[in-house]
């Protein structure tokens, strides 16, 4: 078996910040062992070590170089030279961890069924699940590249009869958390495990009766115990210096230790809120550690929950969906409580896969679409048209600073981390803001892409244009303002180990019309963080805005939470002249608290204060008028099962939409049928609106012909 040696850097506690040491990992022992030099390695003096066995790995998608190990009720954190090395480590330590939560050797009595008899078999079908996804992955390649059209269809008929194979391990993985979890009590909500993520499994297709048959022809070899170099030597282990470990019988610690456990870093960020009960993940408890003062400061006080009661601005005509206006409030709380679902989760993904075809569990989803998310940019609308009014290209663009920083914090009016429903290719929604302290003439805004709206309105439609790659298009207007915002944004979801990372790949163009000035403006991304406890939600990335015309630029950077300390959702921004180099405006705070601006000219000022600033409510008309794709009338029975916490039902609802969507793509393709857009186009690699404002004015269309109503 392999040993895998090298350099890393370990933070710890004591010196507060990164040491270098020397690490090796035994495949063999499942074990990795640091010294303070490899001349120590040598001698057999080891510093501390790292049990694999349950070990879960974590990456930050914004740092290439940082990776975290999480076992025995701590985070041990490390820092490789760069990415490519850090790729290595990681890849060699999933394997280990994988080879030894599959070969637990321990006997359990004849007849007495325990949970470590789950552990291992579940570990034991999640081995052969991902053995099977990478035949089958192998397969798909093979395919490709064959030009023999017979050999291709013979290689199709084992790749069909493989994913059927896949789909019923993946029900037995399913089974066996359900069994396991109900050793500790009834099995929440009766069958909705299996309702969720096993509905495409064929049972029948190997001759069973419902039960997994275990695969002959796929075997995991044995773990063969080999004693490293460094074990040749008596050497401490379990932090007792008076203990030493045989060469003739080497054996592996029961915990992972340090010689000092003070030079640890435990990451209680990620346990904080972990229950009494952890969630077991392949035998290995996660467990709520001590706390620091300033975590049971936050923990009594979470953002968003400090008393400040967000504000709301209503129109009088506004009318009330009791599905979608009353806030989603409900708290996960810990997913411990649905540890089947999420372990069966974990074991479809490792790190860095796409999430884009993993099918998420209906509870966590928040009762909205995506595409009514996106309509949250504009939650204060007298900020985004105000830009117009400014005298100055430098006031203009500090001015559109101002309404991009406002704009996420409406998104996010939780900590808790759910995730909107994926929305459906042809899915539209479309709503407008009235403009607080504007008077409103009551005329109707001729083309535009809300037909309720007026001139003095802030008009606003959004279509999911692509399923795959998932792409949402958005536009907005101000008629009377003449401004407008054009904009797409691709999602892309990647798993990071104990964080989902999604990148918003797109852009918007804001575009000022009486002054011929376009500001192009990028997004950040979006992080679901401690998914194995209490998800909470991040920003993280640098965008960038710039005027071609007029050169001014900024950039805004969402800084992720750093391990060793810092607070979460700041974010900071810089503010340039043409061709300058210092900035003429710098800004810092949090993206859903207070931001304060200090200006080269000395003067400073709070520049937002999402907690004193009221949210304007968007104007959606009734369900049962809106067009059968409309986002609110399309996922209505999906959200009413949420709300009334039928999930069961609200699964049932929700995977209907998606087998029509299969079956109508499936439909197209046989009749060689490209889907056809609503209301936006592709440009080059952009998407844009079919008839924006500029357009219109440039060609009016006759007063006769009537508004012209986006297609939904």
């Amino acid at each position: 078996m392999a040993v895998v040696e090298g350099p890393l850097s370990k933070w710890t506690n004591v010196m507060k910040g990164w040491q270098y040491r020397w690490f090796v990992l035994d495949e063999a022992a499942g074990l990795l062992s640091y010294f303070t030099s490899k001349e120590k390695m040598m001698r057999g003096t080891r510093r501390g070590c790292v049990r694999l066995v349950g070990a879960v790995i974590g990456i930050d998608d914004e740092d290439d170089s940082t990776f975290t190990i999480t076992v025995d009720q701590k985070t041990f954190h490390f820092q490789a030279r760069d990415a490519e090395e850090r790729e290595k480590w990681v890849n060699a330590l999933e394997i280990t961890i994988m080879r030894h939560s599959t070969s637990s050797k321990r006997v359990e009595p004849q007849g007495t069924v325990t949970a470590a008899d789950f552990d291992r078999k579940l570990a034991e079908t999640d081995s052969y699940l991902q053995i099977m996804l990478e035949q089958v992955q192998a397969l798909e390649t093979r395919i490709e590249a064959c030009e023999d059209l017979a050999a291709k269809e013979k290689y199709n008929v084992i790749k069909v009869t493989a994913e059927a194979m896949i789909e019923a391990i993946k029900h037995s993985i399913v089974m066996l958390q359900i069994s396991k979890e109900s050793l500790n009590g009834p099995v929440m909500n009766g069958s909705v495990h299996e309702a969720i993520l096993t509905s495409g499994a064929d049972f029948n297709h190997f001759g069973g009766t419902g039960k997994s048959r275990r695969p002959t022809e796929l075997r995991v070899p044995d773990v063969v115990m080999v004693t490293p170099p460094f074990l040749d030597t008596p050497a401490s282990v379990d932090g007792d210096p008076s203990t030493s470990v045989s060469p003739v019988s080497p054996r592996v610690p029961e915990t992972s230790y340090s010689s000092s456990e003070e030079e640890d870093f435990f990451d209680a960020e990620e346990f904080k809120n972990a229950p009494h009960s952890p969630l077991r993940q392949h035998g290995s408890a996660l467990e709520n550690p001590v706390k620091s003062k300033e975590e049971e400061e936050t923990e009594a006080s979470p953002e968003g929950s400090e008393g400040i009661c967000q504000q709301v601005i209503t129109a009088e005509d506004d009318y009330y969906d009791e599905l979608y206006d009353e806030q989603d409030k409900e708290d996960l709380g810990s997913l411990e409580k649905h540890g089947s679902i999420i372990a069966h989760l974990l074991s479809q993904v490792r790190i860095g896969m796409d999430l884009t075809k993993v099918v998420l569990p209906t509870f966590i989803l928040e009762r909205r679409s995506l595409l009514e998310m996106y309509a949250d940019f504009f939650a204060h609308p007298d900020l985004f048209v105000r830009i117009v009014d400014m005298k100055t290209p430098q006031d203009r663009m500090i001015q559109l600073v101002r309404w991009y920083l406002s704009a996420f914090h409406a998104a996010r009016n939780s900590d808790i981390a759910k995730k909107a429903y994926n929305p459906i290719l042809g899915e539209t929604f479309v709503c407008h803001w009235k403009i607080p302290g504007m008077e409103d003439s009551g005329e109707k805004a001729v083309d535009g892409p809300c037909e309720e709206a007026t001139r003095e309105n802030l008009s606003f439609v959004a279509e999911q244009v692509s399923h795959h790659p998932p792409i949402s298009a958005f536009y907005a207007e101000h008629q009377t303002k003449r401004i407008t915002l054009d904009g797409y944004i691709w999602t892309k979801s990647k798993f990071l180990g104990l964080s989902i990372g999604v990148h918003m790949i797109g852009q918007g163009v804001v575009s000022v019309i009486d002054h011929d000035e376009e500001y192009v403006i990028t997004f950040p991304n979006g992080y679901g963080r401690s998914i194995l406890t209490t998800p909470w939600v991040e920003m993280g990335g640098k965008v960038s805005m710039s005027c071609a015309k007029t050169g001014y630029n900024a950039t805004v950077t969402f800084h992720t939470k750093p391990f060793y300390g810092g607070k979460k959702h700041r974010v900071t921004s810089e503010i340039f002249a043409p061709n300058e180099k210092k900035p003429i405006v710098t800004i810092d705070g949090e993206w859903n608290g207070v931001m304060y601006a200090k200006y080269a000219t000395g003067m400073n000022e709070v520049f937002v204060d999402t907690k004193k600033m009221p949210v304007v409510k968007k104007l959606v008309k009734p369900r049962e008028k809106q067009a059968e794709f409309e986002s609110r009338r399309l996922w209505q029975e999906v959200t009413h099962n949420l709300k009334i916490n039928e999930v069961d039902k609200a699964t049932d609802h929700k995977q209907r939409l998606e087998q029509r969507q299969r079956e109508e793509a499936r439909d197209r393709k046989e009749r060689g049928v490209a889907w056809e857009t609503k209301n936006f186009h592709e440009v080059g690699e952009h998407w844009v609106y079919d008839r924006p404002l500029q357009k219109r004015l440039r060609n009016p269309s006759p007063v006769s012909s009537g508004s012209h109503t986006p297609s939904s």
